[in-house]
């Protein structure tokens, strides 16, 4: 014996601790007098007052041999051990102990529930193995779950699956339930009410989907959802009637948007559908012209369509803007800028609109052209306003191509040329053929006012230009290849797993040598896939990989010690 010990007041304010799985597993089973001998005898296991089975029954006014049975009954629980029965001797287990063999379920406690779940089962043509129907005991016999809650969700199965019902979908809808503290007939009742509605609901709305597969657990918790956002199941039925194909998850989307802006029922969701199915249509013309992919509208529709639709351009304007800002390599975000400019200047109509555009593509075709004898110009928006601008001032297309000509060299060839057709302006030259030619040989040269600083930096200039041509050409060739061969799925996915492996392979020569002849010989299979990729595109891969005209300098125009190439030939590039 302890030299130390509590003493009886200090005892009576302890706690007696009562695990969780006692009351969620066996109080629902266990009757009031096995609940209070079982309550009672944990609490006098830490105390020292010297108890025995005769006088527990006296004070808890139970006969000694209902004690006995109780005892037995929390036994085969394996709550307890009975160590004696004459005296009484009982050891107290912790909850989730298992001790001795496994006892038998008493086939008396489940036989009226047997023959119901029989039943149930051969109206719909099913039979269950002898292991199925002992799962199924067993779910009963350690979870709180009434047993006619349970032939409910059985009922349940069996009328939605008929004949392709099977235990472990039952047993799956129980421990959902019980997970959901739904233990009752009354609870488990309300819920399958709650499936039944929303079965009706999901129905209807893969039938308009084109949804052809039944329904899953998982398909519900959209209805839920959108109830819960106080959707009216007709305005969700609007929805899907719009989209006409699509999954549950787009048409979430759909549903929330209408949520979001206050749509709720069904006459507000049809008014609101219809200009935005007008709206949609819109979006996905412009985006076909501009050969922008797009798989949700509603981005597009909130930030351009809605926008440009109340400024008054309509589907027609807007589609030939989009095939212009195409040919100006715009997106959705320039040509929102384009509209923006268009409806200050009060272009909204249809016939003007096409009529500027007509302008415009004039003006491109004369910046094609002037790109031959200027590559450095840019398509761009204000090259064109640069251009309609010396067309409006009178000057000829030779006049801009001798301009362009001589402003090949220049670092900014739109202010250059703007200069010359000014100084041609002032002295009063109007075609081409009048532009002065260089001075014959005895005759005074025109001074070059540059300083020797100016010179070396134009002559720089050039020198970057003339290597900036060489390698833009090159590595532009590379990209087009390897742009087209990006577009092959077996390219695309031999060159990704190569990029896999080769991460695979560095890794196990350091930490695993003995799997490198498994990667290599991966990585080979892939190569050959990838060759084979490129052979029926009619390439190589010598073709992703950039030709530089020099070999030396790679076309920067430098060597590795940093001294300046002796390949500088300027006058064959502007042969080429």
């Amino acid at each position: 014996m302890s030299f130390l010990s509590f003493s009886k007041e200090f005892s009576a304010n302890m706690f007696t601790a009562v695990e969780n799985q006692f009351i969620t597993k066996y109080v629902p089973q266990a009757d009031g007098d096995a609940v209070r001998v079982y309550l009672y005898g944990l609490y006098l296991c830490s105390c020292k007052d010297e108890f025995d089975g005769q006088a527990l029954a006296k004070l808890l006014k139970l006969p000694y041999e209902r004690l006995k049975e109780i005892f037995a009954f929390w036994e085969e629980c394996d709550l307890v051990h009975i160590l004696s029965r004459e005296p009484l001797l009982v050891e107290y287990l912790p909850v989730n102990a298992s001790v001795g063999k496994p006892k038998p379920i008493r086939p008396e406690k489940y036989a009226e529930f047997n023959r119901e779940l029989l039943h149930q089962l051969q109206r719909a043509g099913k039979d269950f193995k002898p292991y199925e129907m002992m799962r199924i005991l067993e779910f009963l016999e350690n979870n709180p779950m009434e047993q006619q809650a349970f032939l409910l969700i059985s009922e349940y199965c069996v009328r939605k699956d008929g004949e392709k019902v099977n235990c472990a979908h039952i047993l799956n809808k129980a421990k959902k339930l019980c997970a959901e503290h739904k233990y009752t007939y009354e609870q488990v009742e309300q819920e399958l009410n709650d499936f039944n509605t929303h079965e009706r609901e999901v129905s209807k709305i893969f039938s308009l989907l084109g949804i052809y597969r039944r329904p899953q657990e998982s398909d519900y918790v959209y209805p839920d959802r959108w109830a819960q956002l106080g959707m009216e199941p007709a305005a969700i039925y609007a929805c899907a009637q719009t989209m006409k194909k699509g999954t549950l998850s787009s048409l979430d989307a759909l549903v929330t948007e209408l949520a979001e802006r206050g749509i709720f029922t069904a006459a507000a969701a049809k008014e609101y559908l219809a200009h935005r199915e007008e709206l949609a249509a819109i979006v996905f013309r412009v985006a076909a012209k501009l050969s922008v992919k797009i798989q949700n509208p509603r981005a597009y529709i909130e930030n351009y369509a809605e926008k440009w639709a109340d400024r008054g351009f309509d589907a027609e304007s807007l589609t030939t803007l989009a095939k212009l800002c195409f040919k100006l390599g715009y997106g959705f975000e320039k040509m929102d800028d384009l509209v923006d400019s268009l409806f200050a200047r009060g272009i909204t109509d249809e016939s003007e609109v096409a009529a500027y555009v007509r302008r415009q593509e004039k003006l491109i075709s004369l910046l094609s052209s002037l790109q031959r004898d200027c590559d450095r110009l840019k398509r761009t928006q204000n090259t064109l306003d640069m251009l309609e601008a010396w067309k409006g001032a009178g000057y000829g297309d030779d006049l801009l191509h001798a301009a362009a000509e001589r402003a090949a060299a220049a670092s900014a060839p739109l202010p250059y040329m703007n200069k010359l057709l000014s100084e041609w302006r002032r002295e009063g030259i109007q075609h081409a053929a009048d532009i002065p030619q260089s001075a014959p040989q005895g005759q005074a040269q025109r001074t070059d006012f540059r300083s020797s600083r100016e010179i070396a930096a134009d002559e720089k200039s050039d020198r970057e230009h003339y290597y900036s041509v060489l390698r833009n050409r090159a590595i532009g060739a590379a990209e087009e290849a390897k742009r087209r061969a990006e577009q092959d799925p077996v390219y695309k996915r031999a060159e990704g797993e190569i990029k896999k492996g080769e991460i695979e392979l560095a890794r196990a020569e350091l930490f695993d040598a003995e799997s490198v002849p498994t990667i290599r010989a991966k990585l080979e299979k892939l190569h050959a896939e990838r060759r084979a990729a490129l052979a029926r595109m009619q390439l190589s891969e010598e073709d992703l990989i950039p030709h530089f005209q020099c070999e030396k300098c790679s076309d920067t125009g430098f060597l590795p010690n940093g001294r300046a190439c002796d390949c500088y030939h300027p006058a064959q590039q502007e042969t080429k």
